[in-house]
């Protein structure tokens, strides 16, 4: 009788394996370590805080000292980046003293890749032993009492991908990894939040510091008209095209998540408006402002590191 028990969950773990890589070509824990071990070999140090930069934000990864710097190419099952302002290469090294990998480049569901696998860099991270993950993107401003370069700190989201049954988590779920129903009701870290305002202003960034509700679209065409005025409706205060199924992702693998938007462009709600939204005032506005959210990410890395690992 053992054995037979023994035979069907065998079956079923095969069966599973084959949906995972087969029918849904996604990858299995095991193939995620093998890509987690990797890196190891490569990086002498456990990193603690990863650091996902967002459009025209790969200048971030600039303040990182002792760099080790790994093309996406040269990493095994990794995805390639092919929007302009995204390098496409993992950068370990230290950050206010504290060890940290940030991706110079994410992945959008506009490339052509399934949400698992735009996701799959926060599940390496995780394996590498990260903690806190810092998330950064170019959002466009739907609240009118938001301008140009200023910074949203995103308080919650709304999953509209979701709603159409698109998921990072969709298909079986492996309890290493995470719960197969985790919650999102406290996706983003309050604590994080709240000190960021505190360093914002103590940046002289008062007058430029928000918080509010961030939105993700698949993309890669910008917003109707019509679908603005309905995303403001629904309560969102930025829109953008990535973060919701990197921290839904993070979530279910217990990961600590602060995540911020730079307002790069105000959206249109008038049809007769002459000016069109395009990716390049996005890279522009993320060089205007990378001195200043550079500043703005280290203070923010010293926070957590004095708050969450004094004694190692």
């Amino acid at each position: 009788m053992l054995s037979i028990i023994g035979l069907v969950r065998s079956f079923l773990d095969t069966a599973i394996d084959f949906f995972n890589r087969v029918i849904l070509r996604k990858y299995t824990f095991e193939t995620l370590t093998q890509t987690a071990n990797y890196l190891k070999k490569h990086v002498s140090f456990t990193p603690k805080i990863g650091i996902i930069c967002g459009s025209g934000l790969g200048s971030l990864a600039d303040s990182v000292e002792n760099k080790i710097e790994i093309p996406y190419e040269n990493i095994p099952h990794f995805p390639r980046s092919t929007v302009k302002g995204h390098v496409g290469e993992l950068v370990f090294g230290y950050l206010s003293g504290v060890p940290v990998v940030c991706m110079r480049g994410r992945f959008h569901y506009y490339e052509g890749y399934p949400l698992w696998k735009c996701a799959m860099p926060v599940r390496v991270m995780k394996l590498l032993g990260v903690e806190h993950l810092i998330i950064t993107n170019a959002a466009g401003g739907l609240n009118a009492n938001y301008k140009v370069g200023d910074i949203m700190l995103v308080r919650d989201h709304i999953n509209l991908m979701g709603f159409a049954g698109n998921n990072p988590l969709q298909g079986p779920n492996d309890e290493r990894f995470g719960p197969r129903f985790p919650p999102m009701n406290k996706a983003y870290d309050r604590d994080v939040i709240k000190a960021a305002r505190n360093i914002a202003k103590d940046l002289g960034l008062e007058k430029n510091i928000h918080e509010g509700v961030y939105t993700c679209l698949g993309g890669p065409n910008f917003e109707t008209v019509a679908e603005l005025k309905m995303l403001k409706m629904l309560g969102a205060d930025t829109v953008g095209m990535s973060t919701v199924h990197e921290v839904i992702t993070a979530r279910h693998c217990n990961l600590n998540v602060f995540a911020f938007s730079l307002i790069t462009n105000m959206c249109v709600f008038d049809y007769d408006c002459e000016e069109d939204p395009n990716h390049e005032e996005v890279i522009d506005v993320g060089k205007m402002r990378e001195v200043v959210l550079q500043n703005f990410v280290k203070r923010v890395v010293k926070h957590i590191a004095e708050t969450n690992y004094k004694e190692e």
